[in-house]
């Protein structure tokens, strides 16, 4: 789909997060790919790691924790209960295994290579949680967040994610991640 015809469609805030998840998605989709190799390019492992500190964590998550889950706590859902916890619970533990993928990296640059098992093991248990995650966040809580927001609510919440993708605080911009992540799915997904 051509940018314009994505911008034509992302109405509302809820929609530029799911849009961010597709790119996610297909950055668990290579990562489920490299660990089915006897031996990844280091680089790409490391590429990865960036990718979700910067774009899925730093980015998207940011997106969530900064600005819509506490315009879901003005419209009354607890941030300590209920699916927002839920949310909030998931991202730490994917932070926990991004930690794990990024340390057993410098074990195996350092010689141990039994440490690519571990990367491995952390990339999977990060795959299966956000992929699970994503379909909570989609499913439920984005519409949940549909249902309470005025359309007041979601231009104003749309405007600071746009923001925040153009990378305005003199970060990189969304759509630079995202051509990045399309450069790892060109190498492992695409069939040789």
């Amino acid at each position: 789909m051509n940018n314009t015809l994505k911008a034509m469609k992302m109405k509302t805030a809820t929609q530029n997060l799911e849009n961010d998840h597709v790119s996610i998605l297909k950055l668990i989709e290579v990562m489920n790919m490299m660990v089915k190799l006897p031996d990844t390019n280091i680089s790409h492992l490391e590429e990865v790691v960036e990718l979700i500190r910067k774009f899925a964590d730093g980015l998207h998550h940011a997106k969530e924790e900064t600005l819509l889950f506490p315009l879901m706590g003005e419209k009354g859902f607890s941030m300590q209960q209920g699916p927002i916890a839920v949310m909030l619970m998931d991202h730490e533990q994917g932070r926990a295994f991004v930690r794990g993928i990024a340390d057993q990296i410098q074990f195996y640059k350092s010689g141990q290579l039994s440490a690519l098992n571990l990367v491995y093991a952390n990339m999977s248990g990060y795959s299966e949680l956000l992929s699970n995650h994503i379909t909570k966040e989609n499913n439920i809580l984005f519409r949940m967040a549909d249902n309470v927001f005025t359309a007041e609510n979601q231009q104003s919440l749309l405007h600071q994610f746009q923001l925040i993708d153009a990378g305005s605080d003199g970060g990189i911009s969304a759509k630079d991640y995202i051509g990045r992540v399309e450069i790892l799915a060109k190498i492992y997904l695409t069939p040789n």
